[in-house]
């Protein structure tokens, strides 16, 4: 009788979706509105001066959503909001399915979580790329900088040395100081203001300082460095992190695999843990720690940044 209430909520679902004429735009407007509340001017201002933070969830999403659109996968980000919601409600009628309902909590966010956590291995990948092309889009535009102490000429003449995305972001910072706007610490700003990088962003702070004071110039070549001796301690780290992501996994595996096990070694322990209270109880609990460690070793395992 359970079939036959989870077919007729699943065609009832979709008969909603097509008489609302609900989009996956729609979805995706409506899950970034509750993410992110509407702020009052206070809340912007305080925000802006860093006497208050964003919320944690609210300042995810939106990096998602801008990382993917500037990889030109912006579509992406949609997608994965739309498959979002239709895994939860498939996490729930699983969870049913199998008579447990204290699962279903655990297992529409852990299903919703899924397109989620593909989107991030697209944005780390991104992120590793535009550090990698920093690292020397800095290095040469400094040493032309230095060289020659004018910020426009160095960046035109390493320009075609450059590979996108970098070299589209530092193309534009010369077409905004040539033919926009003859502020070239507004336009460093506005430079600064396209990767989120705080060693870049300290790049820019000493660059901005430079045009008033032409002897910091030589700073800049140190703060150059941390991208190199960052990336060194992380190709020091990745095995090592890799390490604790393939015995976290196992852990997760055992833990999951002794369910079915069970089933065939002694059949009473099994019927116990699935269809009494208590049984269900515990694999509600398994299940929201598998959550928690997953969100914490995605957290402690992940390269480090440097941060000031």
């Amino acid at each position: 009788m359970i079939y036959l209430y989870l077919i007729s909520f699943f065609l009832l679902f979709i008969a909603v979706l097509f008489l609302l004429k609900i989009t996956p735009e729609q979805v995706t407007d409506d899950i970034m509105r509750f993410a992110s509340p509407k702020q009052t001017l206070r809340d912007k201002a305080l925000i802006a001066k860093r006497k208050k933070r964003s919320r944690r969830i609210t300042i995810t999403l939106n990096r998602m959503r801008d990382a993917l659109e500037s990889t030109g996968k912006g579509k992406q980000f949609t997608i994965a909001c739309a498959s979002s919601l239709l895994l939860m409600i498939a996490g729930c009628a699983a969870a049913v399915l199998i008579g447990n309902l204290f699962l279903i909590p655990v297992l529409a966010l852990a299903f919703a979580l899924i397109p989620f956590y593909f989107a991030m291995k697209t944005i780390n990948f991104y992120d590793n790329h535009i550090k990698e092309e920093l690292e020397t889009a800095l290095s040469i535009i400094t040493t032309s900088y230095i060289r020659s102490e004018d910020i426009v000429t160095a960046v035109r003449e390493n320009a075609k040395y450059l590979k996108p995305p970098v070299k589209d972001i530092f193309v534009d910072f010369v077409t905004e100081s040539v033919n926009i706007s003859s502020d070239i610490k507004k336009s460093i700003g506005n430079l600064r203001d396209r990767i989120d990088n705080t060693i870049f962003h300290e790049w820019c702070d000493t660059l901005i300082a430079c045009q008033d004071d032409r002897s910091l110039k030589d700073t800049l070549m140190a703060v150059v460095t941390k991208l190199t001796d960052v990336r060194i301690v992380n190709n020091e780290l990745k095995t090592m992190i890799a390490e604790v992501r393939r015995e976290y996994y196992m852990m997760v595996a055992m833990l999951v695999g002794n369910i079915p096990l069970l089933y065939f070694l002694n059949r009473d322990w099994f019927n116990a843990l699935m269809f009494t209270t208590p049984g269900k109880l515990v694999l509600a609990l398994c299940g929201v720690v598998i959550i928690v460690t997953a969100i914490f070793n995605a957290r402690f395992t992940k390269p480090i940044e440097y941060r000031r």
